[in-house]
């Protein structure tokens, strides 16, 4: 027989409720609401006046060919980054999962990164391939490598990539991991006894039921890619060379911060979370048909 809880009070829960609900008003909804409103804005200079202007801003910036080139360099951004930390945390969970000495340590070890603020990650990796003082680059450079992410563009990328991508691997790490473990070992033993191969049974058997999982870190680590990389691009590469790592996020910062352009910077954060809700919509549109729960 289940227990239920029961309330004298027919108010309890609403105001149990009361808290969280002002939280996100009060955080989500209001500076939401506040962007929206900025972004039919044009404010002068000095910030002393500002002129209603409806969609101008959404039509220059829509016009702009540098902001559709951001639009498409954060797109492949967000792919790339997901690609590569949703298949090493994949690889090392597998490894993990197996009856290892010092299990425990191992997987400890890999959640730490998790840990390290973004910003932190972006300087630790742009000091070990930095093009003079990396301890990495000298090997490049041994090998033939034309090594110099402040120059290159393509390089550049590659570097914000791998430090986004090292960020996450321990995060997707953990849920892989969970995963896993929930999988019934008498599956993947009756798969044993039938004959398959270890590369066979994982592809048949473990890949699907971890397919939920799967789903949900697509979701979660392109919102990643999107937001909370600006702190990596940040004090790795600010946005260059010549704007080959501006994605959005960071271009709403630039604009809005240091360009004293509100009114373009608000509507490109409007337009910025309107792109996430339509992936967003996209990927339970047609990833989840895929999914087998």
């Amino acid at each position: 027989m289940e227990k239920q809880s029961v309330f004298r009070s027919r108010l309890l829960p609403y105001v149990l409720l009361v808290p969280q609900v002002a939280v996100v008003l009060l955080f989500f909804y209001w500076p939401a609401a506040q962007a929206v409103w900025q972004s039919f804005l044009l404010q002068d200079a000095f910030g002393l006046s500002t002129t209603f202007v409806a969609f101008e801003n959404y039509a220059d910036i829509l016009t702009q060919p540098e902001y559709l080139n951001a639009i498409l360099r954060t797109l492949l951004f967000s792919a790339a980054i997901a690609a590569a930390s949703l298949s090493a945390a994949l690889l090392l969970a597998v490894m993990a999962d197996k009856p290892l000495t010092g299990v425990t340590v191992y997987r400890t070890l890999l959640i730490w990164p998790y840990a390290v603020a973004p910003a932190v990650a972006g300087v630790l990796w742009l000091f070990m391939l930095h093009p003079a003082l990396g301890v990495l680059s000298r090997p490049l450079r041994a090998l033939g490598v034309d090594w110099n992410p402040l120059l290159n563009g393509n390089q550049a990328i590659l570097l914000v990539v791998l430090a986004a991508a090292w960020k996450q691997i321990s995060y997707n790490f953990l849920f892989f991991l969970a995963g896993l473990q929930a999988i019934p070992k008498s599956v993947m033993e009756a798969a044993a006894i039938d004959g398959a191969r270890p590369m066979r049974r994982f592809w048949t058997v473990t890949f699907p039921l971890l397919m939920p999982t799967i789903f949900f870190l697509i979701v979660i680590n392109t919102v990643y890619a999107f937001f909370e990389t600006f702190g990596i691009i940040d004090t790795m590469t600010g946005g260059g060379p010549a704007k080959a790592t501006e994605t959005l996020v960071y271009k709403v910062y630039l604009d809005g911060l240091l360009g004293s352009n509100l009114g373009s910077s608000a509507a490109q954060s409007v337009i910025l979370m309107f792109i996430v809700i339509a992936l967003t919509a996209v990927q339970f549109r047609y990833v989840e048909r895929k999914v087998t729960y």
